[in-house]
């Protein structure tokens, strides 16, 4: 009753009668309006969209046509976005640990190195980032990080030791770790878009990050500073 209330207020199915108390009533010709409207809002169609359809659509079938191929659009990128939901959250009950319990500390931890992740890459950047990891496979990625870990402690004993970030053996390092990082982004200027990013993300957030991450989070903001130095110097 109050959506017919509505509909009445914005113009959308006005009764074609009313009684002699006053009260709306609808006929037939309104019943089989009420239904198209139904029917359009059931496409997910704005109260907006259902109006221009009902007022044109028996002189202008192309524009329905088009405003449904507009809506079939915005289902698939919602219907994308949903398949990037389910995985994130797939992928943050595995990292949690037990599915059915998971360590609230844990848990908003990595909620929030996911917000930090979305603020620095675009909506187009994650999904070039999502597709390059499903090509790695699980095998590719766990070896990834493997080898990941490897660098990360090669890069802490480089700091205390005290190498230069200008030596031979910083500038390896990082290009080393520049390579790993590329399996992971597209090729050619879109790859170097998202790689730029990246290291923003870690350079603005190291301690964010590194607080889910098994080395204490000052050093691995050391680290980051120290990649940085050997990244300009050669």
């Amino acid at each position: 009753m109050r959506a017919l209330y509505h509909y009445d207020e914005i113009g959308l199915l006005v009764a074609s009668e009313r009684t002699v108390a006053g009260h709306r009533r609808y006929t037939e010709r309104d019943l089989r309006r009420l239904y198209r409207v139904r029917a359009l809002r059931g496409l997910g169609l704005s109260l907006e969209e259902v109006a221009a359809v009902l007022a044109g659509a028996a002189d202008d079938p192309e524009s329905l046509r088009d405003l449904l191929a507009e809506q079939l659009r915005r289902l698939d990128q919602h219907a994308e976005r949903i398949g990037v939901l389910r995985q994130r959250i797939g992928d943050l009950l595995r990292q949690t640990g037990d599915p059915y319990g998971p360590d609230p500390d844990r848990l908003m931890a990595t909620l929030e190195v996911m917000s930090v992740f979305e603020t620095y890459f675009t909506e187009e950047q994650r999904g070039r980032l999502t597709e390059r990891r499903d090509a790695l496979g699980p095998e590719g990625v766990e070896a990834a990080r493997r080898e990941w870990a490897g660098l990360v402690e090669e890069g802490l004993r480089h700091l205390a030791g005290g190498i230069p970030a200008d030596d031979p053996r910083a500038r390896d390092l990082v290009r080393r770790w520049d390579a790993l990082a590329g399996r992971f982004h597209p090729e050619g200027p879109a790859g170097a878009e998202t790689a730029a990013a990246a290291r923003r993300m870690w350079r603005d957030n190291s301690a964010e990050i590194g607080a889910n991450l098994p080395w204490p989070a000052e050093r691995m903001s050391g680290l980051v500073a120290y990649l940085e130095q050997a990244r300009r110097a050669g």
